[in-house]
């Protein structure tokens, strides 16, 4: 890389940890550090929720896929725009005067305090696995453009995340989140998507020199896009990460309003990187890594200046969906676990502590674990197979099925979870059977349980009656 983008590339990260620090001072109270005192505005909003959505996954994960199969490979992004999209009709009112902090305390309200601890548990494990993703696709694109070691780019890029995100928690990370979204906006639409496509000859350059499949959405297969839906449109639906967004808007018209836009922009998005990854093919056919697709066709035309710009949007991409992820593990723990079973009582002085304390430890494990799992799709299925799985239902009839029993909800979240981690071991990452066996499992389990139970509150009143 040119001298100029080092220079670029490192003052981004000065700017952030410097924008991240004035955020840290918002953060006064619980309400301040989780959900940034439920007080931003549209733009904010829409901002921070686009930010959280298209992280590093969506960025490296898309360009992969349109290197492999063209427009198709859009299906991964939509899908999360679809989930946006369908919070903001169906749920997105319930949510906002909920009140809460997590989909723990709203499942310990309609139901009890074992259903807010099992899912706390396993939306946590969703939320650190996408933080995970994140610092994996860091690794990926600071070692093919700066050339740094994986384990160098990690501690770096990570630790900025982990130092502001501990410091200020959601007012940090809102304030961090409009630099990036910026940034990742042009830098993505306005330098690397025009730049690519005039480097093939346009459009038409693409078609000439393409297979006629990489203009079919549908080439991925239905399975794959059948389970790219099943994965992340669900898996947004009733992701605590998303939920903890919702409560920071002012009002309900701004977060509904703003989950609309966000899910239209995830839309464009996909289309922009999907198109940058079939241009990586035509420029770059025989790369041996397709997850290199988006770092190595900037490296090859974007001149100097522009590549660091580009480099720093897409690793706002990356920093704002860890940084994320990182807060939602963090509230989970705290709210869910710590403060509801050991410090019940805790002052707001001492709950920011151990909120400061929990997310530096979950960052370090997150860190920790990108070493191990080197593909960032992979790891991204593993998260939302666990969490569209074992918690889609239990939460969807928790709003909408007023007789579904506590018990049923229990016993559906750990039975889905063992069946989806069974199959994972069994039948691989890549399999649709996981997420399609949790599923089936959460259903069936919620039914009969809430069945018997209603059975056996019926020959409980005969019973009473009788006497």
């Amino acid at each position: 890389m040119n001298i100029v983008d080092i220079v670029i590339i490192v003052g981004y990260f000065v700017f952030i940890a410097i924008v991240g620090l004035i955020g840290a001072k918002k953060a006064k109270t619980s309400e301040d550090y989780t959900v940034a005192g439920r007080n931003l505005n549209f733009f904010m909003f829409t901002a921070c929720l686009s930010a959280l959505t298209l992280g590093g996954a969506a960025t490296v994960g898309t360009a992969k896929l349109g290197y492999q199969f063209g427009l198709s490979g859009m299906w991964f992004v939509c899908a999360q725009g679809i989930g946006l999209i369908l919070i903001s009709i169906f749920l997105a009112k319930k949510i906002f005067h909920l009140r809460v902090l997590t989909i723990g305390e709203m499942l310990e309200n309609r139901f009890n305090v074992e259903a807010r601890l099992i899912s706390s548990l396993v939306s946590a494990t969703y939320t650190t696995m996408l933080t995970v993703t994140q610092i994996i696709a860091i690794g990926s694109i600071l070692n093919v453009w700066v050339g740094w070691d994986v384990t160098i780019s990690i501690l770096v890029a990570g630790g900025i995340v982990l130092f502001y995100t501990v410091l200020g928690g959601m007012w940090s990370v809102t304030m961090t989140d409009i630099v990036q979204f910026t940034v990742m906006t042009i830098g993505v639409f306005f330098i690397m998507l025009p730049i690519s496509l005039g480097k093939v000859g346009g459009f038409a350059g693409l078609q000439e020199n393409l297979p006629s499949d990489h203009f079919n959405l549908t080439v991925m297969g239905g399975v794959d896009i059948f389970k790219s839906i099943l994965l992340y449109t669900l898996g947004i639906v009733v992701g605590q990460d998303v939920w903890q967004r919702i409560f920071t808007a002012k009002t309900l018209k701004i977060s509904r309003v703003g989950m609309i836009v966000s899910g239209g922009y995830s839309f464009l998005y996909a289309i922009a990187v999907a198109l940058i990854g079939m241009s990586a093919l035509v420029v770059l056919p025989n790369l041996s890594d397709p997850q290199n697709a988006f770092a190595s066709i900037a490296i090859s035309v974007l001149p100097a200046g522009a590549l660091g710009f580009v480099l720093a949007g897409v690793l706002s991409a990356l920093m704002s969906t860890s940084s994320g992820t990182l807060l939602a593990s963090s509230t989970l723990i705290v709210n869910d676990i710590i403060k509801r079973l050991f410090m019940p009582t805790i002052s707001e002085r001492k709950f920011l502590v151990v909120s400061r304390i929990t997310t530096f430890a979950i960052g370090l494990f997150s860190i920790v674990c990108a070493l191990w799992i080197q593909d960032v799709l992979v790891a991204l299925d593993i998260a939302f197979a666990v969490l569209s799985g074992a918690l889609f239902f239990p939460i969807i009839f928790g709003f909408f099925w007023k007789r579904v029993s506590s018990r049923a909800v229990f016993y559906s979240i750990i039975i889905s979870t063992v069946v989806i981690g069974i199959s994972l071991a069994m039948k691989g990452t890549t399999s649709i059977v996981p997420i399609f066996f949790g599923l089936v499992t959460s259903i069936i389990i919620i039914f009969i349980f809430t069945f018997v139970e209603s059975i056996r509150k019926s020959s409980a009143n005969d019973i009473q009656l009788k006497q």
